[in-house]
């Protein structure tokens, strides 16, 4: 199908669920990747690469069922230039209204010597047979030269007007080590375009990675030289330093749609969400100075900002909390706040609440509100995100007490008391550190021991009262689970994290 290639818009293509998930320590579940691509489909993205079919069971399942479950976006597979990756991408597709075959293989002189170890006559006649064969199975073919910032100029136009005579319909140009710059990226988009023939009836992409910090000013570059397809991920995770930020695109074109001349379709209110959404299930942290959707994003602490914000925002904000999903400014709930407060701000905040999901987060906000000076709202869409991971998960093991004995020259000791099935099960265990016996003590009295693959601990906010956020990986066998846990004591979020893992195995 040819998708609504002339309307002159900059389209989105979301791969945090593909080149995302591939950042180390990021791997999802199926059913975390589809909760992402449900908030994908309701921000509005026009392509949502959902995985690499062929590279597992689990990714084909996964791949497979947002093809059937998620409508809206048009859903995307990865495979490489050979059948057996064509024929599984074109297989999980299937149940997909909208679908899209995304084909690569490397250009570089570097790539196709010592990672091929193919001339560029066979890379030639590779792509060109696995577009014509990806054209059998679908009508929206996207085609990748792997590396091509690195490659020759004369043989990216020679392959990509290859790939189009056999009914490519997007063009991605990708810069996959975070190569190029601004200029140079933009004059390679301008040369083929002008130089390759049918390059008129194609769409024009950029994907790049952010090796040198670039990765946003260079696909921005691209629209300018008429690129209407930018490749993304939320958080702007992915391998190495990552990939192009999707709020900070998005949010760029908006706000300066002068300079550009075109915008995307995203809605931008709910990039706040997508963004605690994917950090949540990830355990990536976002830095606080991060652009958009970072804690200090829109937070003032000078005194002569704060004034002139005071008398008129535009002073010092280009753009407006509101318009990524916040209500405000850095606006502060106190122990003294009400449930309809509370429940205001989750709905301003852009969350959907169940009643039930609202009576226990407000209950665990007045817990965190007798204990910090300042509830902020990255605490309450930490604790409110919490309580929806918890709901979505049986609680056979549930956290009611714990205590530790710790200090210089002692081996720290860590009693447990947990609800399991309704009886309560006390436990004690030592170990290396405090979070290391609280982990021992709850594997004493649950008689589990899966493996430890990864614990990440971040602060929601700032000061020595911060809420913490934890993050567990367990394995065992072949499962991995991901749990969360949030508290104003590290300890408790770490239990929180562990026990909610225990919970998905």
């Amino acid at each position: 199908m040819i998708w609504k290639e002339m309307e002159d818009y900059v389209r989105i293509f979301d791969t945090t669920l593909r080149d995302g998930e591939q950042c180390p320590g990021a791997a999802m579940s199926e059913d975390e990747k589809v909760e992402i691509a449900q908030h994908l489909a309701r921000m509005k993205v026009d392509i949502i690469e959902a995985g690499f079919p062929v590279s597992s069971p689990v990714q084909f399942k996964a791949v497979e069922r947002i093809a059937r479950e998620i409508e809206g976006p048009v859903i995307c597979g990865l495979a490489r230039a050979l059948r057996p990756d064509l024929e599984a991408a074109r297989d999980a597709l299937k149940p997909a209204k909208l679908k899209r075959i995304h084909t690569f293989i490397a250009s570089s002189p570097i790539h196709m010597k010592h990672k091929l170890g193919k001339s560029p006559s066979e890379v030639l006649e590779m792509a060109r047979t696995a577009v014509k064969m990806a054209r059998d199975f679908v009508t929206d073919v996207e085609f990748s030269p792997e590396d091509a910032t690195r490659s020759e100029w004369e043989f990216l136009r020679e392959l990509v007007e290859a790939v189009i005579e056999e009914g490519a319909t997007t063009i991605n140009i990708p810069d996959t080590v975070g190569y190029t710059t601004p200029q140079e990226y933009m004059d390679l988009f301008r040369f083929l375009k002008k130089e390759v023939k049918g390059a008129d009836k194609v769409i024009f992409s950029a994907h790049c990675h952010n090796d040198l910090g670039l990765a946003v000013a260079n696909s921005l570059a691209t629209v300018l030289a008429g690129g209407r397809q930018i490749e993304c991920t939320i958080n702007g995770i992915g391998e190495r330093a990552g990939n192009t930020a999707m709020e900070e695109v998005v949010m760029a074109l908006k706000t300066r749609k002068d300079a550009f001349g075109v915008e995307t379709r995203i809605d931008s209110t709910l990039i706040t969400r997508g963004s605690h959404l994917v950090k949540t299930t990830t355990g990536m942290v976002v830095q606080p100075n991060k652009a958009i959707v970072g804690a200090n994003a829109f937070a003032h602490e000078s005194g002569i900002h704060q004034d002139g914000v005071i008398k008129n925002r535009q002073t010092y904000e280009i753009m407006t909390p509101e318009s990524v999903g916040l209500k405000s400014n850095r606006m502060v709930l106190g122990r003294h706040s009400g449930r309809a407060g509370f429940k205001d701000r989750i709905i301003r905040m852009g969350f959907d609440p169940k009643p039930e999901e609202i009576d226990n987060a407000y209950n665990r906000f007045l817990e965190i509100a007798d204990k910090k000076k300042e509830v902020f709202d990255e605490d309450i869409a930490a604790l409110f995100q919490g309580e929806i991971s918890r709901s979505q998960v049986d609680e056979i093991y549930r956290l009611v007490s714990f205590e530790q004995n710790t200090g210089t020259n002692k081996t720290p000791d860590s009693k447990i008391s947990l609800q399991i099935k309704g009886e309560i099960k006390q436990g004690e265990a030592h170990g290396d550190g405090p979070v290391d016996s609280i982990f021992k003590a709850i594997n004493q009295v649950t008689g589990l021991s899966p493996l430890l693959s990864r614990l990440v601990i971040s602060p929601v906010t700032e000061g020595t009262d911060a809420m913490a956020e934890a993050s567990v990986t367990l394995e065992d066998g072949e499962r991995r689970v991901v749990g969360k846990g949030d508290s104003t004591d590290i300890i408790e979020a770490c239990a929180k994290a562990y026990i909610n893992a225990l919970n998905r195995l």
